[in-house]
């Protein structure tokens, strides 16, 4: 692992699913990993409902078992510092009491104690209506702890540029334009490989993998939003201007 810098930052990722952290920051994971910050990922799901779980013949439960396991993968791989994977109802979380969303997302952050909590932009990249709730959950939790938890800095979106989102084939994407874009993180071949190497444990999903053209996408950058924070030119990290 490169040690990088001296005081290592927290960073936690909160996605709905599995695969989002590997169809998304996957290979900013590993960079942050390899330069000895702490990584850590939070899924409310267990991504279980997906339709792939037709061609195996699995329950959801069985299902949510079986991506439990390909995660577990994954963390390996990126050397993730904590994983923590939760059973919120996959596809179902447009339905719930956002305050209960709210609760365990807050409870898991005052136990990491991030300096950084990274997630989906609003508009979820692919729009689907559990990438926008955790969205709007997240960001409600971090204003609320960042009023009296002096260590939790920064919010930042996970995004894409409108480039890429027209590229997309498989699904209908939203990207964000150049202005709205705070940070553009600069990767290293070992982290494209790292998370192609990620990809790769979701091993029941190749099927959607390959026909998402996702593997095209894993470039040498990756750009995100910041959450009352603008920055012209971007920033090159995410952890830039963030103090202990």
């Amino acid at each position: 692992m490169d040690m990088k810098m001296s005081v290592p930052m927290r960073i936690l990722y909160v996605y709905p699913h599995p695969d989002d952290e590997s169809f998304g920051p996957a290979h900013v994971m590993s960079r942050q990993r390899r330069e000895g910050h702490d990584v850590y990922l939070l899924t409310l799901t267990r991504g279980g409902a997906t339709k792939q779980r037709f061609r195996y013949g699995y329950s959801v439960e069985e299902m949510g078992d079986v991506r439990f396991r390909e995660m577990q993968c994954v963390a390996e791989i990126l050397d993730l510092t904590g994983m923590t994977v939760l059973d919120f109802p996959d596809g179902g979380l447009k339905d719930m009491d956002p305050r209960e969303l709210e609760n365990a997302v807050a409870t898991h952050i005052r136990s990491v104690r991030p300096h950084v909590v990274a997630t989906y932009a609003v508009h979820g990249i692919s729009g689907f209506h559990d990438h926008l709730v955790t969205h709007a959950v997240v960001k409600r939790v971090f204003i609320e702890i960042r009023e009296t938890g002096q260590w939790l800095k920064r919010l930042a979106f996970v995004t894409i540029t409108a480039e890429d989102a027209a590229r997309g084939t498989l699904f209908h994407l939203s990207g964000s334009k150049p202005e709205e874009i705070d940070c553009v993180v600069d990767l290293k071949k070992a982290d494209i490989i790292r998370a192609n190497r990620a990809l790769d444990c979701y091993v029941t999903f190749q099927e959607t993998i390959e026909k998402s053209g996702i593997r095209n996408f894993i470039g040498s950058r990756a750009v995100f939003e910041f959450f009352r924070e603008h920055y012209d030119p971007p920033l090159h990290d995410l952890f830039e201007g963030v103090k202990e």
